[in-house]
């Protein structure tokens, strides 16, 4: 007869599947299934929510074509994620402070910064950094945005100041060591941080199911000590209203939150040039993009009178000639000479540091 083992671990595997369904307000075929979430929103604050949805799909539309005419520098699509970006970043407050990553750039945006600085960031111009949102510049590198939330975090706790950090990373963020260690931390200082996980289904080109076999990306803030929630993340009025409940619970002291909201985005992973098509078919997206966020809120508003179809091409319109006049804006700028990156990244120059400035200023003086 086999002996039976102390500890049955394909049972505890299996237990780690049973998890409750994401969070919804409005599900996918734009009908309400949480009636109570859905009557506390006014009218004007529906239209809003539709609002920054267009506005941040225009955004992504607008800068895409700058970017094939060759006037843009590094850009990180975002169509297919405006619920999750804006309903979220509407639920913070302006005293809160974003640590954004480079896919960010609308969040910035609506927390503080201007559309020309946003342009002038993605070209790599200094002035990029010189907005005046609570926030860092996005962050490039990968899951580092988390350890920054949790070091501001703890400093809004000491300070006694009202407001938390709240950050952003992808699937594959969580892959990254960083992003646990910023958990970590958080977690063990009860640090008043949001982590917020848009998990869009690829890291580049690397499906989530081969990141990691977690069946969430919410286990890995238990890890932490962090409790989690899913989000339907093309649900706007359901990552507004977690966020919003996220941020009351973080501020009565309550310690640091994770969201994960189930998104995707539409394109490329940047504008840099890799090409969806060869890692992701047809096939796959399409539920997804049946499942678009401003298609579920487009029929909510309609059906209840507040919208059309006429309103809403003028309001992308008048979205897309503002962020003509930023790149306007932004081009009258004079670019950036490598010899004054140079002269500022140490407040005296070293030695060697001389010898390169100087013979950039000949080589830029021609």
């Amino acid at each position: 007869m086999a002996k039976k083992s102390i500890v049955d671990f394909e049972k505890i595997k299996q237990e780690l599947s049973d998890l409750p369904t994401p969070i919804q307000v409005i599900d996918q075929n734009a009908k309400v299934v949480n009636k109570e979430a859905f009557d506390s929103f006014s009218d004007d604050q529906l239209v809003e929510f539709m609002e920054k949805m267009v506005w941040e799909r225009a955004l992504h539309e607008q800068t895409m074509n700058f970017s094939r005419q060759g006037r843009m520098g590094f850009y990180a699509p975002t169509a297919g994620e405006e619920a999750s970006e804006m309903g979220t970043v509407m639920a913070m407050k302006d005293q809160d402070f974003l640590l954004p990553a480079y896919r960010d750039i609308p969040q910035l945006i609506q927390h503080g910064a201007t559309v020309t600085e946003a342009f002038w960031w993605s070209r790599g111009h200094v002035k990029g950094n010189e907005f005046k949102a609570r926030s860092l510049m996005p962050q490039i590198i990968i899951g580092a945005a988390y350890l920054e939330t949790a070091g501001v975090a703890l400093g809004l706790k000491k300070n006694g100041e009202d407001a938390i950090a709240f950050s952003y990373t992808g699937d594959g963020g969580t892959s990254q060591g960083d992003s646990y260690e910023g958990m970590n931390f958080a977690g063990a200082f009860q640090a008043p941080a949001l982590f917020i996980v848009q998990d869009n289904n690829y890291a580049i080109s690397v499906p989530r199911e081969k990141q990691t076999a977690a069946k969430t990306l919410t286990l890995k803030a238990a890890a932490a000590g962090i409790p989690a929630v899913q989000v339907d993340g093309m649900d706007i009025l359901a990552c507004y209203s977690v966020a919003k409940a996220a941020r009351e619970y973080i501020l009565a002291g309550n310690g640091p939150v994770m969201i994960e909201t189930l998104t995707d985005r539409y394109g490329a992973h940047s504008s840099a040039g890799d090409d969806p098509s060869r890692y992701r078919s047809k096939e796959a997206q399409q539920p997804w993009l049946d499942r678009d966020p401003l298609i579920r809120m487009r029929k909510i508003l309609t059906d209840k009178g507040l919208w059309s179809e006429d309103h809403e091409e003028e309001l992308t319109k008048k979205y897309k000639d503002s962020f003509k006049d930023a790149l306007k804006e932004a081009d009258a700028v004079e670019p950036e000479k490598v010899s004054d990156m140079l002269k500022r990244t140490f407040e005296v120059p070293t030695p060697e540091m001389q010898v390169e400035i100087a013979k950039f200023e000949e080589k830029e003086s021609k």
